[in-house]
This record gives structure tokens, sequence and C-alpha cells, in this order.
């Protein structure tokens, strides 16, 4: 998947530079102060998700969520259990236990493209299974074994097993459809700062889709209006296709026809397919009409 483009800020974004009155990113030298600035390690996501808190306490908010096989950049193991850490997915800051992160090694060879799948001990699925990862997860794996007709491959450097139908190596195609992708996700659960298939909000669905097509994407519905695609003038009032982006403030929806959206709705609490004009009237009713619609 392409790397998100960074982003020259004339005030650098908090959710996206990591920098602190005592710690920075080094690649912020000269553009914020702080007693010490550091290059940052990368590590390994090794859980199969964690959230990414907003600050270092276990009942702050999610800010986002990292998952399997993603590398972040820890900057600071202050200690009190919180390592402070930057995604390298799509730049987010935020706190995470030090315990959901590993070496670099092995190197991711797949990505999961199903839902959500299973890791087992051994390659068989009567096997009780030891975890889950969910879509987008990477894993580096060894050989391919067959049991009772059902191909799984081994992970690297070990014995336990994922069913091989449900990755792809991490070079080739992706799926070529992300409103379809958004689609599986109906009826996930709607989680603010969720970024998994067991619970997520309205830009993890948009980002997470497009991911799956290749396409990279920011993690917040702001940063997305800003730099995903290009304005449809008019907005909800132009002939609307399927793809297109629908934002209001704070929220984002896809178009999965000319007039109906799929999106993760705080309101249904799930993931759920709609008229756009009955999310337009509810929505305004309550917060806004919609600011802008964008088309990849």
């Amino acid at each position: 998947m392409p790397t998100l483009a960074a982003v020259t800020d004339a005030k650098p974004d908090p959710r996206i530079n990591a920098f602190s009155p005592e710690v920075a990113d080094a690649r912020l030298r000269g553009r914020v102060a702080a007693a010490r600035f550091v290059e940052g390690t990368l590590r390994r996501v090794t859980a199969p998700s964690a959230p990414l808190r907003t600050r270092p306490d276990i009942e702050a908010p999610y800010g986002s969520e990292v998952f399997f096989g993603e590398t972040v950049r820890v900057f600071d193991d202050g200690g009190a259990g919180w390592s402070w850490v930057q995604n390298e997915t799509d730049r987010y800051v935020g706190y995470v236990r030090p315990d959901a992160l590993g070496p670099m090694a092995p190197e991711p060879t797949h990505r999961v493209t199903a839902l959500r799948t299973f890791v087992y001990p051994g390659p068989d699925m009567k096997l009780p299974p030891i975890r889950s990862l969910t879509l987008g997860s990477r894993i580096g794996l060894g050989e391919a074994v067959e049991t009772r007709g059902t191909l799984f491959r081994l992970v690297a450097g070990g014995s336990t097993a994922v069913v091989a139908s449900h990755l792809a190596p991490l070079g080739v195609p992706h799926e070529p459809d992300y409103v379809a992708v958004a689609e599986r996700f109906l009826n996930v659960p709607y989680l603010w700062g969720g970024r998994t298939s067991l619970g997520l909000d309205c830009s993890a669905l948009v980002q997470l889709s497009l991911m799956e097509a290749g396409i990279a994407a920011p993690r917040d519905t702001d940063m997305q209006r800003d730099q995903l695609g290009a304005a449809v003038e008019g907005g909800i009032e132009a002939p609307l296709r399927r793809g297109d982006l629908v934002f209001w403030p704070g929220h984002v929806a896809i178009m999965t026809a000319p007039d109906t959206i799929v999106h993760a709705s705080g309101n249904h609490m799930t993931v759920v397919t709609e008229p756009l004009a009955d999310a337009v009237a509810r929505i305004g009713a309550i917060k806004a009409s919609p600011v802008a619609v964008r088309r990849l």
C-alpha cells in the first residue's frame, strides 16, 4: 500500500505530528519547541489490535487503533505503562501499551483480506484459535500445509497457522471496488476511535475500505475532506455516483448508488445503508447539512 504523503503544516497538527514540551519528533526540529528531539524507534504491533489513546490513561478516549503487523515509531517509553507512538500507516499519534508492541522481525509478507480471520495453534480448523486478526492486518508467512482439503499457511518462525484463502501477498493487486469493501462491514458495531472489524467509526470505514483498494487515506474526516479526491461542484445537489464521499462536520459516508449511502452511524450504532435523503434530514436536524462531496 502506498504510504500517506507528508503534509506541510504552518502549525503542526498534533494528531499527526509528535511533539510536546518535553519531547518531539526530530523531523519537527525548527517547527516546534521541545526539550529534546528524538528519531524514534520502529516497533511492530504484535497484539491483534490495540487502542491508540489520546493520553496515557486507561480511561482516556480512543484517538484511533493500531492492528497486527502495522509499524509504529516510538518516541517515548516514559514509564507508567505507556509508549507514545506514531502509526507509520497514517501518521496518527497516541499512547499504546508497550506489551502490544514487539520487534520488527519477521517482516510481513501478506495482508488479511477477510473481514476477520483466526490464527490457529496448528494447520487445523478444529483446533481452538488463539487469536483473531482484522482486515488489513499484516503477517509474515512460511510454508503451505493442507489439512482435510483446507489450505493453511504457517506463520513465519512458528507452528501457528492461518487459512490461506483469507490472505493475499502484499504486492498483489488490491480490491478494485472500495465501496464493496465498505459494504462488507455492514452490521459491524460503531465504536468511536475504532479501526477494526470488531468496531469502527465513520472515517475508519472510509480509510480501511480505501486501503483495500490501494489508496492511502488519512484518519479523520476533516483530513479526508481536505486530502481525498476532488470536490464535486454543487455538493449533494449535483448528480452523485457510487464511490463519492459525502462529508458533514465530523462525519463521512460513502455513496453506494446515486441516492444511497453506507456509513458507520453513531445514530444507529452500527454500519448501515440508508437513503442519503434520510441521513441528510436526520443529521441536519441535529448538527448540520453536508459541507462537501469528494470524488476519487
